[in-house]
Formats: C-alpha cells, sequence, structure tokens
C-alpha cells in the first residue's frame, strides 16, 4: 500500500492511506497473531526496493490495499502473485473503480472518508479483516490468477528456502545483527521526525530528513511534495535558490500532466513565490496555469484560494494601463477572482458542516478551512467576517509558519485590492 495521503485520479479525491493502516489493516493482523509491518516500517539503508520484494516473496500473508489506483500497490500485488500461489488478501475502500483485469480477485471493500474512518467502519472492517487472515494463513487455496490460470507452475519454493537459511546463518554467525538492523532507520521513524520539524518550523532539519526517506523511496509522491514545501520554507540557500530547487523537485511529478491537486497547488505555490521575487510574468502565468487546473480538476478551496489571489496579482498589474484591452483583461481577472471567492465560501462551509458520518474537521485542516474562509471575505470587501474567521482560525493550536503565511498573504491582498481595475468604471450619469 502507499502511505500518507495519496490522490485517486479516478475521483480526485485524497485519502489518508495511514488511517487505513492504523485503524484497520494493523490491528487487524495482529488480532489474527501475526506481526504486521509496512514497507515505511522496514529497517534498512538503500533502496527500500530490496527489503521490499524479500517480503514479497517471504511474508506468511500479504495484505494489498490498491485504494487510490495505486500503481505501486498493484504492482506489488502482481509480483506477490507471481512468487507465491496463497495467503494474499486484498482490499480497497469502496469507491475505488476497479480495472478489468482484477474482476477476478476477491476483494474486501471498506468505507474510507478521506481525512479518517469511521470508529464503527474501522470496528467492521477490522474484524472482517483478522478473520480472513486468520482463514488463508490456516489453509493452501490458491489466491493467485497466475497459479490459477497457470495450473502447472511451481513457486520460488527453493529461493525463499535459501533466504530463510541464509538469515538463520548471519543470525548464528553474527548475534549483534539484529543489533545492527535496529539502528537503521525506517521511513515510519524518519517521517515521523520530519512531522516534528514542521510543527517547530525548524523546515532546515525537515528537508535533510526527507532527503534521506526520498534516496529510500524515489519514486513516492508524497514524498517528495513534502520535500519541496520544506526546501522552499527552509530559505536555504536563500528565498530564491531554495523556491528554484523546489521547483526542480515539483517538475520531477510532471506537472503539465498530472491530476495530483497536491501536486499542482506545491506547484502554483512555488511559482506564486518565485513571482514575488523575480516578477517575471513567465512564474505569473505559471502559477495561474497550476493553479487553475488543480481547481478545476477537485474544486477544491487550497488551489481556489490561490487562484483567485494570483488573478488579483495578474489584474493589478494591468490595471493603470492606457490601452484598453489590457485594463478589459484587468478586469476579467477581478471579476473571476470575486466568483472564485464565492464558490470557494460555498465549499468551505461544506467541509465544515460535512455529511454524516463524516467527522468535522479539527486540527490543521480545520485551520486552513477558517484561514480560507478569512481570506475569502477579505477578498470579497468583508473586513469584519474576514477577521472573524482569522480569529477563528488562529484559536486552533498550529505550527506558528501556517499563521505567518496566511496573514502574509492577507496583507499583500489587501495591497492588490486597492489597485483594483473595477476603479476605472465610471457609473453612468443619471438624467
Amino acid at each position: 500500500m502507499g502511505f500518507g495521503k495519496k490522490t485517486d485520479y479516478q475521483t480526485s479525491r485524497v485519502l489518508d492511506l495511514d488511517a487505513s493502516y492504523n485503524n484497520i489493516i494493523k490491528p487487524a493482523v495482529e488480532a489474527a497473531n501475526y506481526e504486521c509491518v509496512r514497507a515505511d516500517e522496514i529497517p534498512h539503508s538503500g533502496n527500500i526496493n530490496v527489503p521490499m520484494f524479500e517480503q514479497l516473496l517471504t511474508a506468511d500473508v500479504v495484505v494489498a490495499d490498491v485504494s487510490t489506483y495505486n500503481a505501486n500497490a498493484f504492482y506489488e500485488l502482481g509480483v506477490r502473485h507471481a512468487l507465491r500461489p496463497y495467503t494474499t488478501i486484498t482490499i480497497a475502500e469502496d469507491k475505488l473503480i476497479f480495472p478489468f483485469d482484477i474482476g477476478q480477485i476477491a476483494i474486501l471493500k471498506y468505507h474510507h472518508l478521506g481525512e479518517d474512518i469511521g470508529a464503527s467502519e474501522a470496528r467492521r472492517m477490522t474484524a472482517v479483516l483478522a478473520d480472513a487472515i486468520t482463514k488463508v494463513g490456516a489453509r493452501a487455496q490458491c489466491d493467485s490468477p497466475v497459479y490459477t490460470f497457470l495450473s502447472k507452475l511451481k513457486p520460488p519454493v527453493l529461493v525463499q528456502d535459501e533466504i530463510k537459511r541464509a538469515a538463520q546463518a548471519l543470525a548464528e554467525q553474527s548475534p549483534d545483527a539484529a543489533a545492527v538492523t535496529a539502528d537503521q532507520p525506517t521511513v515510519r521513524a524518519l517521517m515521523d521526525q520530519v512531522e516534528a520539524a514542521f510543527k517547530r518550523d525548524d523546515f532546515g532539519t525537515a528537508k535533510s530528513l526527507l532527503t534521506v526517506v526520498r534516496s529510500m523511496m524515489p519514486n513516492d509522491s508524497y514524498v517528495v511534495q513534502k520535500l519541496a514545501l520544506a526546501t522552499y520554507k527552509s530559505e536555504q540557500p536563500n528565498k530564491v535558490d531554495a523556491l528554484k530547487e523546489a521547483e526542480q523537485l515539483l517538475l520531477s511529478l510532471a506537472p503539465e500532466t498530472s491530476t495530483d491537486t497536491e501536486t499542482l497547488g506545491l506547484y502554483g505555490s512555488v511559482k506564486k513565490r518565485l513571482w514575488d521575487e523575480t516578477k517575471d510574468p513567465a512564474d505569473l502565468d505559471q502559477a495561474i496555469w497550476a493553479l487553475q487546473k488543480g481547481f478545476y480538476v477537485k474544486n477544491d478551496y487550497y488551489n481556489a484560494i490561490n487562484l483567485a489571489y494570483v488573478l488579483n496579482v495578474r489584474g493589478a498589474l494591468k490595471a493603470d494601463s492606457d490601452s484598453v484591452p489590457e485594463v478589459a483583461e484587468a478586469i476579467a481577472d477581478f471579476v473571476r477572482a470575486q466568483r472564485t471567492r464565492r464558490k470557494v465560501i460555498g465549499i468551505c462551509e461544506a467541509a465544515l458542516q460535512p455529511a454524516a458520518p463524516a467527522p468535522a474537521p479539527t486540527g490543521e485542516t480545520e485551520f486552513w478551512i477558517d484561514a480560507t474562509l478569512a481570506q475569502a471575505y477579505v477578498g470579497l470587501g468583508d473586513e469584519a467576517k474576514g477577521d472573524e474567521w482569522l480569529q477563528k482560525a488562529k484559536a486552533i493550536a498550529v505550527p506558528k509558519w501556517m499563521i505567518k503565511s496566511t496573514e502574509e498573504q492577507l496583507a499583500k491582498l489587501r495591497d492588490l485590492l486597492k489597485k483594483s481595475p473595477l476603479n476605472r468604471i465610471k457609473p453612468r450619469s443619471e438624467g
């Protein structure tokens, strides 16, 4: 399975896969009396694929969560099916659109709320999965389509035995081998340190840790996104170079063709900040393009509120022009920004009052919704409501950088609104 937050490209929803792991999978595995290990929990150095493939071969039971149409998880499931004829369980959240080629595989489904999983659903699915693990671990019944259709195929038993014998020989030769392994970092331990660094605004440390994680999981988009955020927030060696380094990291995720709204939102934010520093029109145009694409893909408040801001930036540049077409374009940008903010308010209000059984947002998610409403109302000229939402946001315990980022953008927004091209429109005289 993946880890962290991943986007389901079929539905544009973002799911927290750590919630699936911590609330369902790990409790179910342990309830069935097995040791549970996810790839990011394996102590190792170097590329994570080495111990991951070994586990796919040797693990007594493999649970594959293919939620979010995760290509890596599907590939690893295929590897497991090729290596072992049985003891593999496939699960997925219930809105996944399943590809035709896995139609013959039994898939256990659970309901995911996005940020979390409801307590009753977690209990239900944990019991279902624990029962399935207990049953498949107690019988040698084929669940691999490879061995089902190629009935004469023999699994690589000898290779498996050699690996076990090698591990036993290593333990006999070096009693301290287990201690050495324990000293090797796991991805999960490093990511826990990353989150702690973000919470104390220590972006340099977060960047260093994420650089190590990326060497272990070079193709994981979530890691690259977090590294890009830490990089530009670190402002090292200086603000512009940090932004350009973050830009290159995000370009490795191909924003031109990506529908990952987190990638597009981060890329748009980086280009927006580059514009602030360089005043290069290309940076501003790219920011508008990325944020607009992200908003259209997901209809989310994060991309939308930043899109409204950069539209105001571009409109303000042409507001004082003597060219009628440029003034018209400036007015169009300001009108689009206002319309986008009205949509943002509706999106945020719906997010704050989700339909049952989804829980109301809390913590950092609630902060960003409140902060976004503050920007939306200030942008629409309602300072009183804007301040009301800002104070609600600031009352939530979050890292200082989040509050600072919000207040900085609000200050810049107020300056932009003073340059509104709508002031160039003269009302028709009466009589």
